[in-house]
Order: C-alpha cells, then sequence, then structure tokens
C-alpha cells in the first residue's frame, strides 16, 4: 500500500511539474497599447506569428504579415483583422529562402512604410531541400534571411525611437555549434539527411539567430535600437509542412516586444 501511494506521489509530482513548465499556458500581463507604431512580423501566417500578429493589431499596432504564401497570408490577415477590429494590417512578400525576396521585401517596405518600431523575426522550419542561393534551407531561412532583413531595415528602426529587433530562438541552440571556417568556405551548410540531421541543423540555425542577437546588441549600444532572442515557451505549432511538434507558445514574444525599455 505505501508503495503504491509512493508511486501515485511521484507520477502526480511529475505530471505537476511538466504541466506547469510545458503545458501551462503564460499570460502577457502587459496593458501596453502600440497606436502608432508599425511591426513587422515574418511567418505570421499561422502558428506563433500569427498569434503575436493579432495580440499587436489588438493593442492598435500597424502589423506587417511579411509571408511567403500570399493566399495563406490574406487568410490569416482577414481573421485578425476580424478578431481585433484594427484594419491596419497588410501582407507583403516575403521568401527567406531568397535573399533577392529578402531584398526586394526591404526595398519595398522603405519606399511605402514611414517608420518601423518592431522586427519580429518569427519565421522558421525544419525541412531538407536548399535556397534559391545554394545554402541549406534550415540555416537559409531560419538565420540567414532573417540576418539579411534585419540589416537592411536597421537604420529605419534607428529612425523611430526606442526599437527593437526580436529574434524567436529556441532552447535548442544549447545543442547547436558553429563552425566559422565552414561557414566561409561551403554554401550548403547542411541540406538534410535523417530526422536528427534535420534537428541538429535546426539547433544550429537557433545558435546563430543567438549569436546574432547578441553580436547586433552590442554594435547598437549607445542607440535607441534594443535587441532580443528567446525561446517563447511549449506549444504545438506546425513547423513542417507535413507534421507538428512541440514548441512555443506567443506570450514570451509578446512580453518583450512590449515591455518598457531599461
Amino acid at each position: 500500500m505505501y508503495t503504491a501511494l509512493f508511486i501515485t506521489g511521484i507520477v502526480a509530482g511529475i505530471y505537476i511539474i511538466v504541466y506547469n513548465v510545458l503545458i501551462k499556458r503564460q499570460r502577457c500581463k502587459s496593458s501596453t497599447t502600440l497606436h502608432g507604431k508599425t511591426a513587422i512580423v515574418t511567418g505570421a501566417n499561422t502558428g506563433i506569428g500569427k498569434a503575436t500578429a493579432l495580440e499587436l493589431a489588438k493593442r492598435g499596432a500597424r502589423v506587417i504579415l511579411a509571408c511567403r504564401s500570399q493566399e495563406r497570408a490574406e487568410a490569416a490577415i482577414r481573421d485578425i483583422k476580424r478578431e481585433s477590429g484594427n484594419a491596419e494590417v497588410v501582407y507583403m512578400q516575403l521568401d527567406l529562402a531568397s535573399l533577392q525576396s529578402v531584398r526586394s521585401f526591404a526595398e519595398t517596405f522603405l519606399k511605402t512604410e514611414p517608420r518601423l518600431d518592431l522586427l519580429i523575426n518569427n519565421a522558421g522550419l525544419l525541412v531538407e531541400g536548399k535556397t534559391e542561393d545554394g545554402f541549406g534551407m534550415i540555416f537559409g531561412v531560419n538565420h540567414l534571411g532573417h540576418f539579411l532583413l534585419t540589416l537592411l531595415l536597421l537604420e529605419r528602426l534607428k529612425e523611430c525611437g526606442s526599437s527593437r529587433v526580436i529574434n524567436v530562438s529556441s532552447k535548442g541552440y544549447t545543442f547547436g555549434t558553429v563552425d566559422f571556417n565552414y561557414l566561409s568556405t561551403h554554401k550548403e551548410l547542411g541540406v538534410g539527411g535523417s530526422g536528427y540531421r534535420l534537428f541538429k541543423l535546426y539547433c544550429h540555425s537557433k545558435l546563430c539567430n543567438v549569436l546574432f542577437t547578441h553580436e547586433l546588441a552590442k554594435r547598437l549600444q549607445g542607440t535607441s535600437v534594443t535587441c532580443y532572442s528567446l525561446h517563447p515557451g511549449w506549444g504545438a505549432y506546425r513547423i513542417m509542412s507535413t507534421y507538428k511538434v512541440f514548441s512555443s507558445s506567443f506570450s514570451s514574444v509578446l512580453s518583450i516586444s512590449l515591455h518598457p525599455h531599461t
């Protein structure tokens, strides 16, 4: 009997820990409004990106959904406008697997939008293959495309007072490594293979997100732009075209977007 009670207690304890750490949804408690602010959210047609875009729209921001698929983005925009009551939600085409597309997006944005207050680099994937420019798809989309996008929009961010760059990373970065010689001499940077190999490539790309954020923050000291990388928590979202995996909720992304500068 005592053994059964002991085992039951252990199981209950494990459940409580798992529930509070992995399942229980955290809520952003900030009441900050964003009227007059403009935000870009990449990969905003689904998952964390869509939830973040919706909440920013509810708070009054002009939200740019930077997505590859126009059809999915426009469907997301209809949902966001309906739920938020904010008509200032627009689509701009961005394919992070094409550096030319990144440049075209930045050029269009800079010509048509007078300000940028929040750049949320959220989009990510876990699939094999190569980008248009010959890089591994995971590295190219998860890191390189966002890297170029941020640099192209940096001056506009600086012009708009207290602005932010938020890179959605993952705790998977702790399993990643970066061979800088490999970066400078090879374009493929891993194109896939086994599921484990894809996971390792994903972790490498998330480490690149963290290192980029750290270096960018150092270089922007003394300006009004602050930089953040984060693992937002746990939830289920579509990171691959064929199935769902456990990853982040949007509450941490939103909290960092809204928290006052310190």
